[in-house]
């Protein structure tokens, strides 16, 4: 029964923008329908969020925060994000679509795959992740039904970024959000996820592209999720016969229960997977999984939220091993005419005729699209010969040999191709190798009574960086000249490296004591001495009459460099203070009270005044004004 009707979203218009035409799929997050965007005039996917997520207003904010950003990942293996909006109760995201079907439709159709398709399928996917994971995301749902094989044989990864921001387990019910078969054991057992819980999900699925089944079983999800925690994947060979080693031990690296001997993100299990292809032979990448059957899948277990295309249905009396060897591409055969009676020779005849068909636009299709291409096989770090032998064996000739220096890859070896690694080729096409000449190695030069600015233009022109400036006397450089450099001069260096540069500051010169003194005199005494004079803007009250040198900077007896500045700051002053009256006092409060005014305090007891305790007078009278710090003597009698 065809459920779309009873949808109610289907015919509506969403934001007065996309109109819907069709439910495509139910998700464990949301539905998927096909939509025309009525500004544009295009069809695309509209995903809208299922109700009880919209309710939680948490969970919108990142998922339109997590939207924004996954929308910039730009990548021709990531299903596209247009748009992201809200109509009333319905949160959706606007995607590419994808007129096609997913990898699940395929292992359903097919069951186990050729090694060769499986990697094919594989690497544009790890491709996709790993332009994720350096962009700083992490997928967190990666399964068969995320990935969308288009009519052009095109491969892209769908749902970037929206389980990104959901947390591994509920806080309301502790269920795990994602699908029990593909899940890491520390996204089940911590609930923490980064980029090696998508390289065990990928492992998981190259494990069923194998072997057309999961690698871990059970009654329940409950069962499932305790293999995955406590059971190591087992390599695909022990359920088909033949495998490469190469293949047993990619799936082993990806699905580690131990993330930290996990490849590190998409791109170095991406590497790791360039080098198995390489190491294996056509007969091993082209084997035919022996009774291969179509995987059974129970859609109720993974609930798919991509956009997919139903293969057809295989006629009756196809013969199975023909639907085996389909291409890839997944390309559609020409509808049977209808069926007559007729004798049952003539019945074979037409199977064996559509069977031929079925071979022949598949064969013509994967030649089109892959056969008459190839790929750059693993070449960084090899010596020119080895390049050279592994382009040979690939079909591929050595186009032209480069060198450039390198810090990191041995001397010899090669640093980059072009095409790079890994890139689609037209089989017999040449290849341009650059190969190391080791690290590229500098001769400080001799900069001994260069000027500053001269010295810093040479270490730059011979692919050197100037460094840290500083400064010390000399008797035989000019002052602003370069005394010496760190590392010294003929020292070999990296190009790039940063010279330290040591600058005369010229003769030492003995900085002379000129506070207190008139501006006329400490200017003449300075200008002797060969340092320049310079009066600060400001003055300061000091024991020094007002005019007079109260401060210098350097200070007397340091020393300066010939031609130095020193700065003299002037008095303005002795500061004037109030003096207390403290006359009838007893001794002791009286000097209390002067020593908190800041001045000093002398005793005048004369013969009378021996045995006395009371001031009969003081030498400035309460309440003048005296230099603070002067002294006040008090009469005793």
């Amino acid at each position: 029964m065809d459920t779309t009707l009873q949808d109610p979203l289907v015919g509506q218009v969403l934001d007065g923008r996309y109109r819907v035409d069709a439910r495509i799929a139910v998700g464990g997050m949301a539905t998927v329908y096909r939509a025309l965007d009525t500004r544009l005039d295009r069809v695309l996917a509209l995903k809208v969020m299922h109700p009880t997520l919209a309710a939680d207003g948490s969970f919108v904010d990142r998922f339109i925060r997590e939207a924004k950003s996954v929308a910039r990942l730009d990548h021709p293996n990531v299903v596209q994000v247009f748009d992201q909006g809200a109509d009333g109760s319905y949160v959706y995201l606007a995607m590419e679509y994808v007129a096609g079907c997913t990898l699940r439709d395929v292992l359903r159709e097919r069951g186990a795959l050729q090694p060769r398709a499986a990697l094919d399928i594989l690497e544009p996917v790890l491709a996709a992740l790993g332009a994720a994971h350096r962009a700083g995301f992490v997928h967190r749902d990666m399964k068969p039904e995320n990935v969308l094989i288009g009519d052009d044989g095109r491969v892209k990864v769908a749902d970037f970024g929206l389980v990104r921001s959901v947390d591994t387990v509920t806080s309301t019910t502790g269920a795990v959000l994602g699908t029990v078969s593909y899940l890491a054991p520390e996204q089940i057992e911590h609930g923490t996820a980064d980029p090696r819980v998508d390289v065990y999900a990928c492992g998981v699925v190259l494990h069923e592209m194998l072997t057309g089944a999961k690698p871990h079983h059970g009654d329940s999800p409950a069962q499932v999720l305790y293999r995955h925690l406590n059971e190591d994947v087992p390599p695909p060979s022990a359920a088909v016969p033949g495998l490469s080693v190469e293949l047993d031990d990619l799936v082993a690296s990806a699905t580690a229960r131990n993330p930290e001997l996990r490849p590190a993100d998409a791109v170095a299990l991406l590497g790791q997977v360039l080098q198995a292809r390489g190491a294996l032979t056509d007969e091993q990448l082209d084997a035919v999984p022996p009774g291969a059957v179509a995987a059974e899948h129970d859609n109720a277990e993974d609930r798919t939220s991509v956009i997919p295309r139903l293969l057809p249905t295989r006629p009756v009396g196809e013969d199975r091993e023909a639907v085996l060897n389909r291409t890839s591409r997944l390309q559609t055969p020409p509808p049977e005419p209808p069926r007559r009676p007729a004798r049952p020779r003539r019945g074979l005849y037409a199977l064996v005729l559509a069977v031929l068909v079925v071979f022949g636009v598949g064969t013509g299709v994967w030649y089109i699209n892959s056969g008459q291409f190839t790929k750059v096989p693993p070449l960084l770090a090899k010596t020119e010969g080895e390049a050279r032998a592994r382009l040979k064996k690939a079909g591929l000739e050595v186009k032209q040999v480069k060198h450039a220096y390198s810090d990191t890859v041995k001397r010899g070896t090669v640093i980059s191709t072009d095409p790079a690694v890994g890139a689609r080729i037209r089989s017999h096409d040449a290849v341009t190798l650059t190969l190391s000449d080791g690290p590229e190695t500098v001769q400080v030069p001799d900069l001994k009574g260069y000027p500053l600015d001269q010295a810093q233009a040479r270490l730059k022109k011979d692919g050197l960086v100037p460094g840290m400036v500083t400064q010390a006397f000399s008797e035989d450089v000019p002052k602003g000249s370069v005394i010496g450099t760190d590392p010294g001069a003929g020292t070999e260096r990296h190009g790039g490296s940063a010279i330290a540069l040591t600058v005369s500051k010229g003769s030492p010169v003995d900085v002379p004591d000129i506070v207190g003194s008139s501006i006329e005199d400490a200017t003449s005494q300075l200008q002797a001495a060969g340092l320049q004079v310079k009066i600060a803007d400001t003055q300061v009250t000091s024991e020094y009459d007002a005019g007079k040198v109260a401060q210098q900077s350097p200070g007397a007896g340091k020393q300066a460099g010939e031609g130095d500045t020193v700065t003299l700051t002037l008095s303005k002053g002795p500061e004037m203070v109030q003096v207390p009256d403290v006359t009838g006092q007893n001794v002791d409060d009286a000097k209390k009270a002067l020593e908190a005014a800041g001045f000093q305090v002398e005793e005048d007891r004369g013969l009378l005044g021996l045995f006395g305790d009371t001031v009969k007078g003081q030498s400035v009278k309460g309440g003048d004004k005296a230099p603070k710090g002067s002294t006040i003597t008090i009469k005793i009698r």
